[in-house]
């Protein structure tokens, strides 16, 4: 299956420049489609914060690239028990960290989906 991924150009001040195009605030991108994303700090990031990701299912997602913010830090509990009983792997650190992941996994192939905190 064709890729069309967009590759994250740029992070911080609070947004991202995707393909050349500003995006302000956290993102979720999902089946190559980036989406504002209402989690501005790991505390609030909850089951229902990555439904459209529960919803795809492991068929689409091979995992979760989480960024985290500005310092990597452990997801909380209930999101990590959520995703492993969908079948959808979980990898997170630093949103930096995860921006630079993403390209280089999308620019394999690769089936994720990236929830960005915005730094």
């Amino acid at each position: 299956m064709a890729r069309n991924a967009p590759a994250i150009d740029a992070y911080g001040d609070g947004g991202f420049r995707l393909d050349g195009a500003r995006h302000d605030g956290s993102v979720l991108i999902l089946r190559d489609e980036p989406r504002a994303w209402s989690v501005a700090r790991l505390d609030q990031l909850t089951p229902a914060a990555l439904q459209p990701v529960l919803d795809a299912g492991a068929a689409e997602v091979e995992f979760v690239l989480l960024g985290v913010g500005a310092r990597n830090a452990m997801p909380p509990r209930e999101v990590r028990e959520r995703l492993r009983a969908a079948g959808i792997g979980l990898e997170f650190m630093d949103t930096p960290a995860a921006a630079r992941l993403y390209n280089l996994l999308t620019s394999e192939g690769r089936r994720v989906a990236a929830a960005l905190i915005a730094v």
